[in-house]
């Protein structure tokens, strides 16, 4: 058994949902815009001799597409819908206006309260998006052979997974900054079956591109 995991932990590039501030949740499969794709590949080019044995991803495109060269050097990939966004319920796809922009202020106030099995309407809660991400992790931390590996998934979902790598509590999720295609470097020690943060979140790889979301 190798004692060390390293992790390599990413949020999706650019769609053109994050441009125009729109919520994609676990129900809007958009694809990746023209400045994701460059993210991608920026991505791509800034990291393309780490060391991976698998590549984990959740079960929206835009996810796939944001480590798409990597999948094409022929490592290993696995998609799962447990690593989805969190859903957002009647509010995905809608075109932002001051009452949704209302409701999400005080619906992340109140899961920062502490209410965190609020869920959007007809939406997830932050405990329901944990409970569905767990398997997955003791998927993946079943397999120690597996000594690196990257996961791409989503900005909310990311959140809710740092506060439980971590042992945090889940209403600190908005304690992990992300952005488009930032990275987060972790290590999971099996003899101590504790995460520690390694460096994160990391941005320099698209440092000469315009800023995203």
């Amino acid at each position: 058994m190798h004692p060390i995991k390293d992790i390599y932990l990413i949020r999706h590039g650019e769609t053109d949902y994050n441009r125009m501030g729109v919520v994609q949740g676990s129900g809007i499969d958009a694809h990746l815009n023209e400045l994701g794709r460059q993210q991608a590949q920026a991505f791509f080019d800034h990291y393309e001799d780490l060391y991976l044995d698998k590549i984990y991803t959740s079960a929206l495109i835009r996810t796939h597409q944001s480590v798409d060269g990597f999948i094409k050097k022929g490592i290993a990939w696995e998609q799962h819908p447990g690593l989805n966004e969190i859903s957002w319920g009647n509010k995905e796809g809608k075109s932002p206006n001051t009452d949704d922009d209302l409701y999400y202020k005080n619906l992340t106030r109140t899961w920062r309260e502490g209410n965190i099995d609020v869920p959007s309407e007809e939406g997830e809660s932050p405990v329901q998006v944990l409970e569905r991400q767990k398997p997955v992790v003791d998927l993946i931390l079943s397999r120690p052979q597996e000594q690196a590996i990257l996961i791409a998934m989503h900005g909310r979902a990311m959140r809710v997974l740092l506060t439980h790598l971590f042992e945090q509590p889940l209403h600190k999720m908005d304690d992990f900054a992300h952005s488009n295609l930032c990275l987060y470097h972790l290590q999971y020690s099996y003899p101590d079956r504790v995460f520690k943060l390694v460096k994160g979140p990391l941005t320099e790889h698209l440092k000469h591109l315009p800023d995203s979301m």
